[in-house]
């Protein structure tokens, strides 16, 4: 796989979309609205976050449903089970000793599309890493917005009517942090993250457990906090 490189140049640059690229970003947009509305329509927050939110997508762009409230496992399952909609894949990943364990359902082989949510209360900074890529709903989508974010080679896309406007992160964290009203704080640690990741490849996660067909998101959990004292001490102040 290519490895994502962080962009440094410090220019604005000016990306003007093809006809090719509108269409792709609709059929993109099309499939992730018919995932959004079934949770819409059962009382829940549901997001779409990364390109598909921005609208720099490529063939490549994963259709990522994020749900951020916390919800006992089985109401999401039931409702996809109710809409015909099979988990190819269901997975624990926490991805640091500090972070909060999230559920991710996978919806397809090619692990193109997820609905994910977090197994216990979000930090504050943990929201704001959505927003750092760019977070868009379900009205949003319907009504043809794109919004601000940063993509993984950490370049600050910025819709316009005709595609975006692209800018490096590095050096313009405080620009980037007020145009997308998250903290610096924020900003300087997935740069700091994503850097290192360009640097040494895809790196691991603290957690990652798959689930057996017969388990919960929740029992899963509890037997992983056996064996984890960070984990352990989590579900013990919740």
């Amino acid at each position: 796989m290519k490895r994502i490189q962080p962009q440094t140049t410090p220019e604005f640059r000016e990306v003007v979309y093809t006809p090719d690229h509108w269409e792709l970003l609709k059929k993109l947009r099309e499939k992730a609205v018919e995932l959004l509305k079934i949770f819409v329509d059962n009382g829940l927050n549901a997001y779409v976050h990364g390109s598909i939110a921005r609208g720099d997508v490529w063939r490549g762009s994963d259709i990522d449903v994020f749900i951020p409230d916390t919800i006992p496992s089985y109401i999401i399952e039931t409702i996809l089970e109710k809409h015909g909609i099979k988990p190819y894949e269901r997975v624990i990943i926490m991805a640091t000793p500090s972070s909060t364990p999230k559920a991710y359902i996978i919806l397809d082989q090619e692990e193109r599309k997820s609905v994910s949510f977090p197994l216990l209360k979000l930090k504050p900074r943990e929201y704001e890493f959505y927003r750092f890529g760019g977070v868009l709903g379900y009205n949003g989508i319907l009504e043809g917005k794109r919004v601000p974010g940063v993509n993984k080679s950490l370049i600050f896309i910025d819709p316009t009517i005709k595609g975006h406007y692209e800018l490096p992160v590095k050096g313009f964290e405080e620009y980037v942090a007020r145009r997308l009203d998250i903290s610096i704080e924020t900003v300087l640690e997935r740069e700091r993250v994503l850097t290192r990741r360009s640097s040494i490849g895809r790196t691991g996660v603290f957690i990652k457990y798959y689930l057996a067909s017969d388990e919960t998101f929740e029992d899963a959990l509890r037997e992983l906090s056996r064996e984890n004292s960070m984990l352990r001490r989590m579900l013990s102040t919740k």
